[in-house]
């Protein structure tokens, strides 16, 4: 019968997809040409309008569960709360005396696994994925996206910033990443993995020395893995946001002069919020990107290509 009405393209491609979404395929292709889901059923109009809202949850990761690092605050917070809201269970990474934004973050993620730990030192990593195993069953996506940057001036910065910065930002993806990805090839059902990069991986600031070339480093580390990982069935996906509201530029941003400056070089005109990553990453995450692997996403409303 679905033959006669539906390019068989379509039938093919829906018969590769979860239940909500060979759903939603056929009835957008039904009335796309014109007829009925089902003749004479009653609730038609009802259910064509339920299934064509754009605020149906279609739930991409329904099932699949993620890791993130770094996430009481922040971009790595509005992750966990938004892939949450796609169907993924959700496991995080957070600093011992960051429990109280927990506590307000497993309000909003029911089910949530929350591990602390410095996410510099290796073990962390480790435990923060095998308890992620131990919980929910598997993993199979991982954000690495713990991250920290107090902006200085060159000429001063000791070396305790320049190794705190390092140890954390770089050392801790590569460990984390090495982790998950140890996981992943052990359960044999491939993956994806991502890099939370920054725009500053592309370009230079003077106050941002020792930040910089950290996020470089990521972005190489999954251009890298993404070959070492191929074999596996893992991606590996760089994403690379601009000026994002956070806690670690919110004193920066106080300056009114300052603000009015960084959304002028912006072509969208305003800064970015945690929010705005959601969607990339969810992307990445999703077999909508099944194809896609050492690639990087930037995430800054045009900033890039206007810095002339």
């Amino acid at each position: 019968m679905w033959e006669s009405i539906i390019p068989k393209v379509i039938l093919k491609r829906a018969l590769q997809l979860s239940f909500v979404h060979r759903l939603y395929l056929i009835a957008r292709s039904c009335i796309y040409c014109g007829v009925k889901l089902v003749r004479g059923y009653p609730r038609f109009s009802e259910f064509k309008r339920t299934i064509c809202s754009k605020n149906t949850n279609m739930s991409l990761l329904q099932g699949k569960t993620v890791a993130i690092t770094g996430a009481a605050t922040g971009i790595g917070r509005a992750l966990a709360i938004g892939l949450h809201k796609h169907g993924a269970n959700v496991a995080i990474n957070f600093m011992h005396g960051q429990e109280d934004l927990v506590d307000e973050l497993r309000t909003l993620v029911p089910g949530l696994l929350a591990v602390p730990g410095d996410i510099s030192k290796p073990e962390t990593a480790e435990d923060l994925i095998k308890q992620t195993v131990q919980t929910f069953g598997e993993l199979n996506i991982f954000v690495s996206n713990a991250g920290v940057c107090k902006f200085e001036k060159f000429t001063d910065i000791d070396y305790e910033l320049y190794r705190r910065t390092v140890s954390v930002n770089l050392d801790g993806a590569f460990f984390a990443t090495q982790a998950a990805a140890k996981a992943m090839i052990s359960q044999g059902k491939g993956g994806s993995i991502i890099g939370i990069s920054s725009i500053s991986a592309l370009v230079g600031g003077g106050l941002q020395t020792h930040y910089t070339p950290t996020k470089a480093g990521i972005l190489s580390l999954m251009q890298s893995t993404a070959c070492a990982l191929g074999e596996h069935g893992i991606r590996c996906n760089a994403v690379l946001p601009g000026t994002i509201r956070t806690q670690l530029n919110e004193q920066d941003l106080k300056n009114p002069d300052k603000k009015a400056y960084m959304e002028s070089r912006i072509p969208l005109g305003r800064l970015g919020s945690p929010d705005d990553l959601v969607g990339p990453v969810v992307f990445l995450a999703s077999e909508l990107s099944s194809y896609v692997t050492g690639a990087q996403i930037l995430v800054d409303g045009g900033l890039f290509v206007n810095l002339q």
